[in-house]
């Protein structure tokens, strides 16, 4: 690990003029191992020159008190942000997708992270064949309510080799067409918390292996054309809750 920071750094420093850093763990479960073995990895990140913090992908049910203490300790002194997948509020979604835990198990351990100097994140997926329009928008009132802090959403994606691409391809659902998912991402923002840190409002599956929906648009060109939704509109986030 040490290696990829020290060759990310000068390459980060050199493009962006960037003096500080955050450390992302990204890749599967990053709470999953004893606190002996995370507590080594996450000092020997915020021990390299210029790290600043860490930024920590997991699960709701990978998290204890244990280890929420670790991340307490390390946010004495650094900027630690845990991002917590949830991808839907909805139990039976949850299940569909074979996720593991339910609503419950996230709001627990939200719960369990929050006021203890640690940031709080989340991670949903819009466009499941599980779910309405409300049920999505309920979801941005939900997470609303939540001391969440940071927030990562992207479309529904069906890609090669999952179960979903079995279950799509014996009986094909709806997926977001382009022009429905700025839609439906403007009226999410206005009923989510503008005190949310919006990090990811779309995703693109590498071509070779995405299914559905085929956009070809890059990530640019969609801000830009979430931009301009939003202005037709007189769209903003949280333009729902100011207005009650």
């Amino acid at each position: 690990m040490r290696e990829q920071i020290e060759k990310g750094i000068p390459y980060l420093r050199s493009r962006y003029g960037a003096q500080k850093f955050i450390v992302y763990f990204q890749p599967y479960t990053n709470t999953y191992a004893s606190v002996d073995v995370l507590e080594r990895l996450y000092r020997e990140a915020l021990d390299s020159s210029g790290v600043v913090g860490l930024a920590i992908g997991t699960r709701p049910d990978c998290v204890d008190e244990e280890k929420i203490a670790l991340l307490e300790s390390l946010a004495e002194n650094h900027f630690i942000l845990v991002e917590y997948g949830l991808q839907s509020i909805h139990d039976r979604t949850l299940e569909f997708i074979n996720r593991g835990h339910d609503f419950a198990c996230f709001e627990n351990a939200v719960a369990l992270t929050t006021g203890r100097g640690i940031r709080v994140g989340a991670h949903i997926i819009l466009g499941f064949p599980t779910e309405t329009r409300d049920d999505m928008l309920a979801t941005a009132e939900e997470l609303s309510r939540l001391p969440i802090e940071f927030l990562k959403i992207h479309q529904l994606q069906v890609v090669k080799k999952t179960a979903l691409a079995d279950l799509y391809a014996e009986k094909p659902f709806e997926t977001f067409g382009y022009h429905a998912y700025l839609d439906m991402l403007a009226d999410f923002l206005e009923r989510l918390s503008p005190k949310i840190v919006l990090q990811r409002l779309f995703a693109a599956a590498p071509e070779d292996i995405l299914v559905a929906p085929v956009w070809n648009k890059t990530r640019s060109e969609f801000l830009l054309d979430l931009d301009v939704r939003l202005e037709q509109r007189g769209s903003f986030q949280g333009k729902e809750i100011i207005a009650k």
